[in-house]
């Protein structure tokens, strides 16, 4: 009998991921961007094959990823190595050269919209006002572009455009929990929910003719829901709502005269249709946990892209009522049953405040007793039963997985996704430190032998627990994580500045808080082991951040790894990389075992 090799990091890793798809106006062709060749490029089924054939080659990820409304062309927007600067590009159904349509070098583009004759571009772009922006209308064939929005006191970007393009919709973002929907109608700019002095959001709008718009918002309410706006008796009004959840999804299907949603509570998502006729909102079946992205065909037919905690991003689509797999992603040679489906439990936070969090218990026969403790990035997010590949390859290893969603999390209502406003250090903190002690109590973990792990706001966190906490840590990964708020509020993408006070604080006025919630300043308190990770092209985290941090921990003689990737930004886009990473990481963890 043959006896294979347990899975190495590359086998978990090689779990490829669909990022955004677009579906052909005759439905004839699915395109998606995938880094099946071990980068991302664009690649299409041409059905009724399944056999997937790559149409870009210039290895970089996608975003805003459609189809001319008449099938002539497929619009991408890409960026360099994780820059985030996004250009917009054009290339042919059968793909080939990359042929540009929005390229500004240096400018960060985003929000395409196609007029419905596929003639003319709108999009709002950080050129000449880097921090608000501006949006513009580009003929697609002579390239001419004339202003129609200048940006003021907020970021300002394109939300959608009425059918005959009389009317643009524009949102005003403030914060991540502040933002405001606009109508603008030649010079005449009309605001979409009530004056009122609390702040609320506002998300998703679209068309239902020329005149009524729908789009999901919290005004005067904690969680999201449906709500219409018509723009000629300029009425707004609250259209169906459903207790602690959010809506977070709108997409309209004309065909059927229906609206899509898709809601999220806490840790999962459910999707429901409501009919515009009888406004009765109907529960749908869902072929996932979680959604990244629904289209609407044009026949009516519905497509999405989601995963959950074992099953990895898959496209579907909807036929007869049932959900037909169109992709067949998955970890390669693991049975479905191998991968670990989370525990939900919830904890008392120091003031009483619940917590939930989600708790991946590796399998009895490959538990090795440890515990990686990860908090989420964001930190206005959730970890929510997505698919990690590097979670279930630690799982497979032996590593229990516990992953709270502290105060500022998504999914929980406004109030709750405000209380880390200005605060990213204090109440977050000691929420992650009562999720600990409830490790410890329950007996899954002994005080000093559990490892931590974040990125983002969640290697912040890490930094920050490992300064102040250190005696509940073996040891300690911080993959692109903030070291210094001062350093941090001055140095992200220029288009992020406008919110900063709010969301971080103010550097001035918050001086002391400031110190006290940098990791930097509790440097001496990080006495344990470190693996730090850091994308040399990241523009939200800057290389600086990690470079401060590992100089200051040398200098101290304190045991730090650091590994910087050249070709990376905020994340891992190509897959060799990613592979490097978690490949050192469960080494780096296997020393103290």
């Amino acid at each position: 009998m043959v006896v294979f090799p347990k899975p190495d990091v590359e086998q978990f890793l090689r779990t490829f991921s669909v990022r955004d798809f677009a579906v052909s106006p005759d439905e004839s062709q699915l395109v998606f961007s995938t880094n099946l060749s071990g980068k991302s490029n664009v690649w299409a089924m041409n059905f009724p094959s399944h056999f997937p054939v790559q149409l870009t080659f210039n290895d970089q990820d996608c975003a805003g990823l459609m189809y001319e409304p008449n099938g002539q062309f497929i619009l991408a927007g890409f960026d360099e190595d994780g820059d985030e600067n996004t250009q917009y590009y054009a290339f042919p159904p059968q793909g080939g050269t990359l042929a540009n349509v929005v390229y500004e070098a240096g400018t960060r583009n985003m929000s395409p919209h196609l007029s419905k004759d596929g003639a003319r571009l709108y999009y709002s772009s950080s050129k000449g006002n880097p921090q608000f922006m501006n949006t513009y209308v580009q003929q697609i064939e002579t390239g001419e572009q004339h202003l129609l929005l200048e940006g003021k006191e907020a970021l300002t970007a394109i939300e959608a455009v009425s059918p005959n393009e009389e009317t643009l919709l524009y949102v005003k973002f403030y914060a991540n929990t502040y933002s405001l929907l606009y109508a603008k109608q030649g010079d005449t700019h009309i605001r979409m929910t009530p004056d009122t002095d609390e702040q609320h959001t506002v998300d998703s709008p679209v068309f239902v003719g020329e005149e009524l718009v729908y789009f999901l918002t919290n005004y005067d309410a904690d969680f999201t829901y449906l709500a219409s706006f018509d723009l000629r008796t300029k009425a707004f009004q609250k259209v169906k709502a459903l207790e602690k959840q959010n809506f977070n999804v709108l997409k309209y299907d004309e065909v059927n005269d229906c609206l899509y949603i898709v809601s999220e509570q806490g840790v999962e998502e459910r999707l429901y249709t409501f009919d515009l006729k009888t406004e009765e909102l109907l529960s749908m079946p869902a072929p996932c946990s979680i959604f990244l992205k629904l289209v609407v065909a044009k026949t009516g037919t519905l497509y999405a892209l989601g995963g959950s905690a074992t099953k990895a991003f898959n496209i579907f689509k909807l036929e007869d009522g049932q959900w037909v797999r169109l992709t067949n992603y998955q970890v390669p040679g693991i049975a479905e049953e191998a991968l670990v489906e989370p525990d939900v439990v919830t904890y008392e936070s120091f003031d009483g405040l619940p917590i939930e969090a989600l708790f991946f218990k590796a399998k009895e026969e490959n538990a090795n007793g440890k515990i990686i403790f990860w908090p989420h990035g964001g930190p206005q997010a959730s970890e929510q039963k997505f698919f990690r590949a590097a979670f279930q390859f630690f799982l497979y290893n032996g590593y229990h997985i516990f992953a709270p969603n502290f105060r500022g999390s998504t999914g929980y209502g406004l109030a709750f996704s405000k209380m880390v406003e200005g605060d990213w250090g204090h109440g977050p903190r000691l929420d992650n430190v009562a999720g600990l002690d409830w490790l410890i109590a329950e007996g899954y973990a002994n005080k000093g032998d559990i490892f931590l792990m974040g990125g983002s706001y969640g290697g912040y966190m890490a930094l920050l627990l490992h300064g102040r906490h250190a005696d509940y840590f073996k040891a300690v990964v911080d993959i692109f994580g903030p070291c210094d708020l001062f350093s941090f509020y001055h140095s992200v993408p220029e288009d992020w500045k406008p919110i900063m006070n709010q969301w971080v604080g103010d550097p001035v006025k918050d001086r002391d808080k400031f110190i006290e919630d940098s990791p930097i300043t509790h440097i001496a308190g990080m006495t344990k082991p470190m693996f730090v990770v850091q994308g040399a092209n990241d523009p939200r985290v800057v290389q600086a951040e990690s470079d401060k941090i590992v100089a200051s921990l040398k200098e101290k003689g304190r045991d730090v790894s650091y590994l910087l990737l050249p070709d990376e930004g905020h994340g891992f886009s190509k897959k060799e990389n990613e592979i490097a990473v978690y490949r050192q990481i469960l080494a780096f963890f296997n020393r103290f075992q």
